[in-house]
């Protein structure tokens, strides 16, 4: 008895070549000159007239012929996908993690779809915003974000001073340099606010959704390694449709 992943597995093959030989039926179909024959002799009208061979061309194609081959190549094409499509109806798995079964006998369509939606979100996960990890971080019951501890920074001002370089006489003016002297006039106390995420929950979530993802994955095998029942329409339908 086969199991549903081997006839997955054959499926596409069958239907590959199932629409190549439909397809050369149809084509040949299209060629009078293939399903046509013909058979002629030639006699004279007297005995001393000019002697001809017969000529005979014979049908290359028969229609029903092709009508037999098309049923015969088609019905394992729709056996194959039949015997998935109940197979599928029936064909269930859990998904469990770690010991514990998370959804119990799911069906093996849905376990596809779960796996794709995985995927996603396990790329949403990779994209999260996380904390800066040069910044000490703390949770804020008042803004439910996270917040870091207060820095207290100086705020200064430059004032202007002046250097005497040479003092006033009777005969010249003083030499004075004016310079800007940085002057403390105040503290900026500063705390910062981030809604991102720690490292540590960004890497909790992605480690849960790969151990989901792979509890899926053998889920979906699981179910796929059911055997099948090999079902039996396609003689049905073409003995209907061509008998």
């Amino acid at each position: 008895m086969a199991k549903l992943n081997q006839i997955i597995a054959v499926e596409k093959g069958i239907k590959s070549k199932s629409h190549q030989d439909l397809t050369a039926a149809h084509h040949g179909l299209q060629k009078p000159a293939l399903l046509a024959g013909i058979s002629r002799t030639y006699q004279p009208k007297d005995e001393e007239g000019e002697q001809l061979p017969p000529e005979a061309t014979r049908v290359q194609v028969k229609a029903e012929d092709v009508l037999r081959e098309t049923a015969r190549t088609l019905t394992r094409l729709f056996d194959v996908t039949a015997t998935k499509d109940w197979a599928n109806c029936t064909a269930r798995a859990d998904v469990t993690v770690e010991g514990r079964t998370l959804l119990s006998q799911v069906p093996v369509s849905y376990l596809l779809f779960l796996e794709k939606q995985l995927t996603d979100v396990n790329t949403f996960i990779r994209k999260l915003p996380v904390l800066d990890a040069s910044e000490s971080w703390a949770q804020d019951p008042s803004t439910d974000a996270w917040k870091t501890e207060p820095v207290r920074t100086v705020r200064t001002k430059k004032v202007p001073r002046n250097h005497v370089k040479a003092e006033a006489t009777d005969k010249h003016p003083a030499q004075v340099d004016v310079y800007y002297e940085d002057v403390p006039v105040g503290y900026w106390t500063t705390v910062k606010f981030s809604g991102a995420l720690p490292a540590r929950r960004v890497n909790e979530l992605l480690d849960r959704v790969e151990k989901l993802q792979q509890a899926v994955k053998f889920a979906r095998e699981e179910a796929n390694g059911a055997e099948v029942t090999d079902e039996r329409v396609g003689e049905v339908v073409f003995g209907y449709l061509f008998g």
